[in-house]
């Protein structure tokens, strides 16, 4: 039920917590914020920072020869001028002289261009050096940079470009043939009355294959033949519960009265559908059992793979509750099963963000990715022996990605985080390293985040690097060792900082152990008076299965705008977030309900210590869905520090969230430790100011988490504010949702009432000559 307390209660209570904590002679005072003035400023400040930023990115335009490129650098005030960078010199110029190039332009057309405003759209240069040919629109032409006198003539084709042997993408997961016939086209598999038969196809004959099926234990017609056709595996699956979610459209678009809608959700401890595999032998017409002992409680099985001599087939298990992640080998003769790759954990396997294999069949062995050492690396296995034959990547670091596998020069090209200890081990760096694990090679350098293009014969790279405070950085790189070859850009946001952008600060402290750093922003208001004391709002989501504090810049930053209205918004990866050590991952096992907050309260407490206006007293936290379980639980949990929140769709009761997002992180099977780390068991010791918000065609979510909150704290007798958006699926529940949480922060942590958007709006003047 909503609730609002009056203004006079508000600012009654707001002079009673001044007489309790009195401002000392060298406190900041009080800010104001909340103004009608505030709300237009944040209102304008994505249009504000539109287009403030030049050099943000550039297109460069390989020479046949990869030698050499060219791209056009955007200027402020509309302005261009082409640049042209000889890589291997490391030598960076314009293209071509613009004022004398515009002349003979203008001269040879009869239109005015000027210098800094040429519509090139192409270039090309001599091999080496000289002339040069440009295209605009239709016009071609041919110019001498000794006397820039122009000739019309189309540029010549580009050479073939000299492409050195470039790493390959990953190698194709060759699953055998895959469809119903057999590759030597003589069978064709089928399903009838659940069972599988093979049907002949010179004579029609049929064979039933298996007997044992049953509707709710049905072959499902995926087959998958060895190379010779001798085998095949037909694949059986088990229903699982068929679990709908309701819900009641109280507004539809096209009708006037409501609509029901379901859909298919699975919820932790459901059963699932059970697939296991069927091997058969073609000319016997039988199966040749194979003992499920290393497959027995499935999550899923995927990945079927035969080997290119027909001796045996794997397949890549997940084994339920995701403490197990296994590639299994059967031989095609016997059906005996073994484990090639046996993966466990006492907490969790990442399956969802860190699983990656790749096989090299060529050389009979599997690329695997492992948190076995307490960091995310990759190891090399020997696919036969099911051996780690070394592992590839190794240091307090993590692999974050694999981009591509050289199999021919046996090289990993891949993503990382925290390879350069001095740097916030959540920026993205590019490396390259030997499968043996030799020959580390660090392909990016600089302070910040980075994302790297190549030359079309990949003996280059261009870096493109940035940070939250930093505009992107652009550098051209050697592959062979990383080494610099010249800086080609550096983004220019003095206008940006002339219209009065506030540059978010990223920000570290200690977490809950003293020692382990914890990574976020700072986001202040453009008006923002250090002799002032600012409430401070946190923007969390929790979600394990990522990081989420920004790293890489952006000129407009959505909790910016909350800012505007008087708050010092932060942002913060605690402990129980992806991307760092295994140590770190694992508090959010079991424990969603942690949420990193005792990581959160102390970083912003020196943030606090660092600087005097972030008031700590008022301190508000908002997010949505595992954001929203977050926020709801700040309230719950740690009332001492957080006094208001908004919860905007939240999975509050893991157990009625959809089944594979809290079962990696809560485990299977479901236990009383679901219950405990229940907003709705909590719900009862709600001491702050709570605004919830749910759409009530919320499709990723169940409404029904939120209401079953909304009845636990109605039964506890709590006072909280509830938002129901129609027609809103998962969100904040669009501009209105926004809207309410920054005008329950402007109430609840400034103190004062919000502009009244319900209030008469004065007549428009008309305008002469209208009616």
């Amino acid at each position: 039920m909503p609730y609002h307390r009056s203004a006079t209660v508000m600012v009654f209570l707001l002079l009673v917590s001044l007489v309790e904590t009195p401002l000392r002679a060298d406190q900041p005072a009080p800010g104001q914020g909340g103004t009608a003035a505030d709300y237009e400023r944040a209102a304008r400040l994505a249009a504000l920072t539109r287009n403030k930023v030049f050099n943000a990115t550039i297109a460069p335009h390989w020479s046949g020869d990869g030698d050499r490129f060219w791209y056009r650098k955007d200027l402020p005030g509309g302005d261009h001028e082409f640049i042209l960078v000889d890589a291997v010199k490391g030598e960076r110029k314009p293209a071509f002289d613009h004022k004398r190039l515009a002349a003979a332009l203008s001269k040879i057309t009869g239109k005015e261009y000027p210098s800094g405003r040429l519509p090139i759209d192409r270039l090309e240069f001599a091999d080496k050096g000289g002339a040069f040919w440009l295209t605009m629109g239709a016009g071609a032409w041919k110019c001498d940079p000794a006397d820039y006198i122009l000739t019309e003539e189309k540029p010549p084709p580009p050479p073939l470009n000299k492409t050195l042997e470039a790493p390959s993408g990953p190698a194709s997961r060759r699953r055998g043939p895959r469809g119903s016939e057999s590759p030597d086209r003589k069978w064709t598999a089928f399903v009838r009355d659940s069972n599988l038969f093979l049907r002949e196809k010179d004579s029609g004959r049929e064979f039933a294959l298996s007997q044992e099926g049953k509707p709710d234990d049905a072959y499902t017609g995926e087959v998958f033949w060895s190379p010779d056709g001798a085998k095949l595996v037909g694949l059986r699956t088990k229903r699982g519960d068929a679990r709908k979610v309701y819900l009641i459209q109280s507004s539809p678009p096209d009708q006037l009265q409501p609509k029901l809608i379901s859909y298919d959700y699975l919820k932790p401890g459901d059963k699932v559908p059970i697939t296991k595999p069927h091997l058969f032998d073609v000319g016997e017409k039988k199966e040749i059992q194979v003992s499920d002992e290393l497959f027995s409680n499935p999550w899923a099985i995927e990945e079927y793979r035969w080997a290119a001599d027909s001796s045996r087939f794997t397949f890549l298990y997940n084994q339920r509750g995701h403490q197990v992640l296994r590639v299994v080998g059967v031989d095609a003769r016997t059906g005996k099963a073994s484990a090639v790759v046996d993966e466990q954990s006492k907490t969790f396997i990442d399956y969802s963000g860190k699983k990656y294999d790749h096989y090299l069949d060529a050389t009979n062995e599997i690329l695997w990715m492992s948190e076995r050492d307490g960091w995310n690396h990759l190891y090399l296995y020997d696919a036969q022996s099911g051996k780690v034959k070394n592992q590839v990547t190794r240091g307090e670091w993590v692999v974050r990605g694999v981009e591509r596998v050289d199999e021919k020069n046996r090289q990993v090209w891949f993503r990382a985080g925290g390879v350069y200890p001095n740097q916030d081990p959540y920026y993205i760096h590019y490396c390259r390293v030997n499968f043996d694990g030799t020959g580390l090679t660090l392909l990016t350098e600089g302070d910040g985040t980075h994302v790297i293009e190549y030359s079309p014969d990949h003996r280059f790279l261009i870096d493109s690097y940035s940070r939250v405070d930093l505009p992107p950085v652009r550098e051209l790189r050697r592959v062979q060792d990383g080494k610099w070859v010249c800086e080609l850009e550096r983004a220019d946001m003095s206008a940006l900082l002339a219209a009065g952008w506030k540059t978010p600060e990223p920000f570290a402290a200690k977490g809950r152990d003293g020692t382990t750093d914890v990574y976020g922003v700072i986001y202040r208001p453009t008006n923002l008076d250090p002799k002032k004391k600012y409430p401070v709002v946190e923007d969390i989501y929790a979600g394990p299965q990522d990081s989420y504090v920004p790293k890489g810049f952006r000129a407009f930053h959505a909790p910016q705008a909350l800012a505007e209205l008087g708050f010092i918004v932060v942002q913060i990866d605690g402990m129980g977030t992806s991307n760092r050590s295994k140590a770190f991952h694992d508090v959010c096992w079991k424990n969603l309900g942690d949420a990193g907050l005792p990581d959160r309260i102390p970083w912003m407490k020196a943030a606090a210590a660092k600087y005097s206006y972030l008031d700590l007293n008022r301190v508000g936290v908002y997010g949505v869905s595992a954001g929203g379980q977050n926020s709801l639980r700040a309230l719950l949990a740690h009332p001492e520090f957080y006094k208001a929140g908004v919860s905007a769709c939240g999975c509050h009761d893991n157990r009625m969230d959809k089944i594979w997002w809290n079962e990696q992180w809560m485990g299977w099977p479901v236990g009383p430790h679901y219950a405990e780390q229940s907003n709705t068991t909590h719900a009862g010791e709600l001491r702050g100011k709570l605004l919830l918000i749910v759409g009530e065609m919320d499709h990723n979510v169940d409404p029904a988490s939120t209401m079953q909150v909304v009845n636990a704290l109605i039964k506890a007798g709590k006072d909280f504010d509830l938002l129901v958006v129609p027609n809103a699926d998962h969100g904040m529940g669009g501009a209105v949702g926004v809207r309410r949480m920054n005008d329950f922060f402007v109430r609840h942590l400034l103190g004062v009432e919000p502009p009244d958007r319900n209030a008469p709006r004065p007549a428009r003047p008309k305008e002469v000559g209208r009616q």
